[in-house]
């Protein structure tokens, strides 16, 4: 049996976009990194960044691309100095060392310089992870959950950072769990599930064609909808759902059908239509 974890997946990112990747864990991001960064091969396909070919002009499709991994990849006893000037190292790079006082002084980060970076805090590490993947000057920057496991501060923290980094001219890809993220900061969005494109949109208009109130409503005690509840209800998490509000009695029909079914809900919110409804939406579409 073979898996694809990637099938019939194209699109373009323009120059100066902050695109966000969105998917359920197992929907094919990974791989797609894995492709850009190198460690995955393609069965067949074709990518390029600024015109330079992976297959054909592999080194300058290399130079044109920095990828932050969500896990910490470089030695914690080496400082933060010598874990810089080695990744020059790896893309051929001499008499680099002004551009990377240029970094640490942006993020930052300078008076650390000479620090092991075992010393340093989650989110002075995370900021190196970026340096590491700009030591090249790449114009694309690739990050891959890079707010996973940080508390809000940081993460707003790092939102301003990419924010920056995008309007210094940066394309950024984002890879986010947190669809609260994708909406405040990705221009455009393509959503993968099971290895296919099941979106590409610009987001606000994602956002508009999903438009409108939605009611979220929460059952007890782990109980569920039966298969013949008259109204279509999206699943969110366990005894959890969400449904579109298509006129002002759709609240008072659903809370009457929820008391024929004998479920009475634990608590009802009004809102407008997140990423997340639409994501769950589509995503359960789609399977």
């Amino acid at each position: 049996h073979v898996t694809h974890a990637l099938r019939a997946v194209s699109f373009t990112v323009e120059q100066g976009d902050f695109f966000g990747l969105l998917g359920p864990n197992g929907a094919g991001k990974s791989t797609l990194i894995g492709a850009l960064g190198g460690y995955v091969r393609p069965d067949s396909g074709q990518m390029s960044i600024l015109g330079y070919n992976s297959k054909e002009d592999w080194r300058n499709f290399k130079m044109g691309i920095g990828i932050v991994p969500q896990e910490t990849t470089f030695d914690p006893h080496f400082t933060v100095w010598e874990t810089l000037r080695f990744q020059s190292g790896y893309y051929g790079l001499r008499d680099n060392e002004k551009w990377i006082d240029e970094l640490l002084e942006r993020f930052e980060i300078a008076d650390k310089k000479y620090s092991p970076v075992f010393s340093l805090s989650g989110g002075m590490k995370r900021r190196i992870l970026i340096i590491q993947a700009l030591v090249h000057r790449a114009p694309v920057l690739v990050l891959d959950e890079p707010t996973a496991g940080v508390d809000i501060e940081l993460r707003h923290r790092l939102w301003d950072f990419m924010k920056e980094l995008n309007r210094k001219g940066h394309t950024i890809i984002l890879t986010t769990h947190y669809l609260e993220e994708a909406e405040q900061l990705c221009h455009n969005v393509a959503l993968l599930n099971h290895g296919k494109l099941i979106a590409l949109e610009n987001t606000k208009a994602l956002l508009r064609r999903f438009s409108g109130e939605r009611i979220k409503f929460s059952l007890p005690n782990g109980k569920s909808l039966p298969e013949d509840f008259p109204f279509k209800c999206t699943p969110i998490e366990s005894s959890v759902y969400s449904m579109e509000v298509q006129s002002p009695d759709t609240l008072r029909n659903l809370l009457n059908s929820l008391d024929r079914a004998g479920l009475t809900p634990d608590g009802v919110e009004l809102g407008h239509s997140s990423l997340e409804d639409v994501f769950l939406y589509l995503t359960s579409q789609n399977e």
